[in-house]
């Protein structure tokens, strides 16, 4: 039997308005990331969905691919009706699917438990959409307080909503050019077919005004558990070879060897992170057995260890480095050590601390033999979420 084909649809193609910014908004930094981020790796970590497809704005091509890599893309229009119509066609027009599943951008923390609701369902029933029961008292008015309505029955519809590929493309194609809708559910529901609900989920509240990104934050923030790890490294100075620290070119008559160009503080500071993962070590990620890291730049090391953590939907919060050695004088270049590692992982400069430190002339440092570097970091992972 034929595993199915699974498409996730993400609709990505409003203008974001109502949440102000000089870009659309799910482009927003949001926990770290493009908010778009946060739904394509969703669907891209789990293992029954086998493609993706993002309704972009016009003009907003370039933004997604910086954001979230390659991915397919498809111009939305006008509405959101007419962007997921556009999805549901692109798809169509390259083999169609089996099974799809609807998502707005602006409901950014989808979590793999949803997905398997959702497509579970869909074994008896051609719709299935996430609800959540209506907590809050509703109430009928205008400047003055009117009757309370019975939340009995009543339901937050959230997204994904997931469907039989042929009956929402059907159900898309046959509704009235001059209506609206305002979801997929609805317009299957008005052509006599059934959609079934599951549970949906707090963190899939939408984004929409300035105050719900702090809330969005704030969600997030509580499914994350707090890690620390440390790091430490050594390299032998030489003559002949350029001094590497922290992604920084410093002056000296001596430079750091190894495999590749030896930067002492950055492999630091790329085996904590690599820790607080339980990744292994930067030997495990660039073995110095193969050719292709030889002489290569480490700040390339330490990106690939802060990208395991935010693939994860991880938080950087802190790193500190010691630098241990008598020469060169650290200080000189404190300033641009700390600026270029916290560029390099994308945080502020107040989250990362750069000091330097002696053995009093003791050991292989203190008689220049080398250079020592420990480093420790802090990081926030969600909870049971793997890369």
């Amino acid at each position: 039997m034929e595993p199915r084909r699974i498409v996730g649809l993400i609709v990505a193609a409003g203008s974001g308005t109502r949440i102000g910014g000089s870009i659309p908004k799910q482009f927003a930094l949001l926990a770290g990331k493009p908010m778009i981020c946060h739904s394509v790796e969703a669907f891209r970590s789990h293992p029954a969905i086998t493609d993706i497809v993002v309704v972009t704005g016009a003009g907003q091509e370039a933004m997604l691919a910086e954001a979230v890599g390659p991915v397919r893309a498809v111009t939305g229009g006008a509405t959101r009706r007419e962007s997921v119509r556009a999805g549901l066609e692109a798809i169509d027009a390259t083999g169609g699917a089996d099974l799809v599943l609807i998502h707005d951008a602006a409901r950014p923390f989808l979590t793999h438990h949803v997905i398997d609701r959702l497509i579970n369902a869909l074994d008896t029933d051609p719709g299935a959409i996430p609800t959540l029961p209506v907590a809050d008292t509703l109430a009928r008015g205008a400047e003055m307080l009117g009757e309370t309505v019975s939340r009995e029955g009543l339901w937050r519809v959230q997204t994904p909503q997931a469907f039989h590929f042929d009956a929402v493309l059907d159900a898309h194609r046959s509704w009235p050019a001059e209506e609206e809708a305002t979801d997929d559910a609805q317009m299957l529901r008005r052509f006599g077919l059934g959609v079934a609900m599951v549970e949906g989920d707090i963190m899939l509240d939408k984004v929409t005004y300035p105050a719900d990104i702090a809330a969005a934050e704030a969600r997030h923030a509580s499914t994350l558990v707090s890690r620390s790890a440390t790091g430490f490294d050594v390299h032998r100075l030489e003559a002949g070879e350029e001094l590497w620290l922290g992604g920084v070119l410093i002056p000296h008559d001596k430079g750091l060897s190894g495999h590749s160009d030896a930067d002492v503080a950055l492999h630091a500071i790329t085996d904590a992170l690599l820790g607080c993962t339980g990744e292994g070590d930067i030997g495990t990620h660039f073995p110095p057995s193969d050719p292709q890291w030889k002489g290569a730049a480490s700040y390339k090391f330490l990106q690939h260890a802060a990208s395991i953590i935010g693939n994860r939907g991880g938080v950087i919060d802190f790193v500190d480095l010691t630098l241990i050695c008598e020469a060169p004088k650290i200080g000189p270049h404190r300033a641009a050590i700390r600026h270029r590692v916290a560029e390099l992982l994308a945080i502020g400069e107040d989250q990362v601390s750069i000091k330097a430190t002696t053995t009093e002339r003791l050991g292989f440092t203190g008689r220049g033999e080398g250079i020592a570097a420990q480093a420790c970091a802090t990081v926030r992972l969600p909870v049971g979420v793997r890369a």
